[in-house]
């Protein structure tokens, strides 16, 4: 079975918002792009890395749109991180977006998504990657369909604005799998997500 795996920008305090652009202001967010100067040489191999291992990749509209718009033309260096983004399946969690999608290999989900995502995990090939799409994280990890977290965090506090994790009191335990230190003091670090259960169990 394949596997859901969540990778995110994360600040110190678990924000996730606009962390690579200013894309997203909403409830007076003031601080989009804050990430970028945490992203070091070592930390973009990662996220290749990451991505080079992905069989195909789920987004909320916002993430969709905002990719989209840059990688299809991608300068040939970036090659590592456009490659799998443009020619791997994309599967595209949207109430407002009208098929068919423009970038290549990309398509909606059904309305009913976390029974579309459950059906992906069922077909053989390699593991699906969500990177950002706060809402849709979300509603994965509601549906226990989240199996594994790459996280960059972040030195920095930012005091407020999105987070995946909700205050929703569930107790989700993680096995620490990788992690390393960056040359700007970010950690990577790779969990799978061992025993999801509900109502704190």
């Amino acid at each position: 079975m394949r596997k859901v795996i969540v990778n995110e920008w994360m600040s110190f305090d678990g924000v996730v918002q606009s962390a690579g652009a200013d894309d997203d202001t909403s409830n007076g967010f003031a601080y989009g792009g804050w990430h970028l100067p945490y992203f070091d040489e070592s930390s973009q191999q990662w996220v290749a890395a990451g991505y080079a291992e992905a069989g195909g990749f789920l987004f909320g509209r916002r993430t969709y749109e905002l990719l989209a718009g840059y990688w299809p033309h991608a300068k040939k260096e970036e090659a590592p991180v456009a490659d799998p983004l443009n020619k791997l399946p994309k599967y595209v969690a949207s109430t407002t977006l009208k098929a068919p999608l423009e970038w290549e290999n990309a398509s909606l989900l059904p309305a009913d998504v976390d029974a579309a995502v459950r059906s992906l995990k069922e077909e053989d090939g390699g593991d699906l990657h969500v990177i950002g799409s706060t809402q849709l994280v979300k509603t994965l990890l509601e549906h226990d369909l989240v199996d594994g977290f790459r996280l960059m965090i972040d030195p920095l506090v930012l005091g407020g604005g999105k987070r995946v994790f909700s205050d929703d009191g569930v107790k989700r335990p993680m096995q620490l799998l990788d992690s390393t230190v960056t040359t700007t003091g970010a950690i990577l670090a790779t969990y799978a997500l061992t025993s999801p259960g509900k109502d704190g169990a």
